[in-house]
């Protein structure tokens, strides 16, 4: 019988290939996983209504979603953080002053400050994102997560505000890099991670991740085995305990042999 209990991971560039589809041997490790009874989660910046046909193909039905704003396991809601109504209107007034764009994700949709501009269309086409509609203040209070899009290497610096502990996190998808997540310090996967071991009282050293993007960060630093993939952000490895092969080369599953936990 195993020690490890539970595993998150990652989406985008951990699950998923850049054509947006699943390696067999992904798939064959999840399955061996679920065999021995180990929790399994997909933990993802997207938002979890695009999220459901992805774990349908996995037999997942517990998921981190917004980068760890909102949480469900097995149907049951178990966070729910938005973000504050200030927040959302500071960073609505610097993307218009600076013709960004960005999607704001409440728990059903994907509402985006345009839906015509190249960045916007190139982002809804990467992701295959179906729930989308124009932002307008009646969603100000249900917003989980945003992503900014068509920003400089050096723009995040202009939605600061110096008593939130907020940092964005570029998109690891080639031919996005112009596209952002809003993290909160306080609200991140890995603080999801905690409210999930406290309420199944697992035991830190029990979890396993996997991840490949700057938003895994937490999430990695919290688990007892982390692993990021070798298609990851740069630097991400020096939060990882370990640093397995590439989405496209069987990663997820060369990490768990590595803990003897598939064949």
């Amino acid at each position: 019988m195993t020690n490890y209990k539970i595993i998150f991971l990652d989406i985008d560039g951990t699950i998923l290939q850049e054509d947006h589809t699943i390696e067999q041997s992904t798939k064959e490790a999840i399955k061996q996983l679920q065999a021995q009874e180990l929790e399994v989660f997909l933990a993802t910046g997207r938002p979890l209504h695009e999220v459901y046909d992805i774990a349908k193909e996995l037999n997942v039905h517990s998921f981190i979603g917004y980068n760890g704003a909102y949480a469900v396991y097995k149907d049951k809601v178990i966070l729910n953080e938005p973000m504050p109504s200030e927040t959302i209107e500071h960073y609505l007034q610097v993307a218009k002053k600076h013709q960004h764009e960005m999607v704001l994700y409440t728990k059903d949709k994907n509402t985006f400050t345009s839906m015509d501009t190249p960045a916007v269309k190139q982002f809804i086409e990467y992701f295959d994102l179906k729930e989308n509609k124009l932002y307008t203040n009646d969603n100000k209070d249900e917003i989980l997560g945003i992503t900014v899009m068509n920003v400089k290497e050096d723009e995040p610096l202009l939605y600061d505000i110096p008593e939130e502990n907020i940092y964005f996190s570029q998109v690891n998808v080639k031919g996005l890099e112009h596209s952002y997540d809003v993290i909160r310090e306080n609200v991140n996967k890995g603080r999801a991670i905690k409210t999930v071991l406290d309420l199944l009282q697992f035991p830190q050293k029990s979890a396993i991740a996997f991840g490949d993007g700057m938003n895994d960060k937490q999430m990695l630093q919290y688990v007892g085995e982390s692993f990021a993939m070798g298609n990851g952000h740069p630097d991400l490895f020096q939060y990882a305990k370990h640093r397995t092969t590439s989405v496209t080369d069987s990663g997820i599953f060369n990490g768990l042999k590595s803990l003897g936990l598939v064949k």
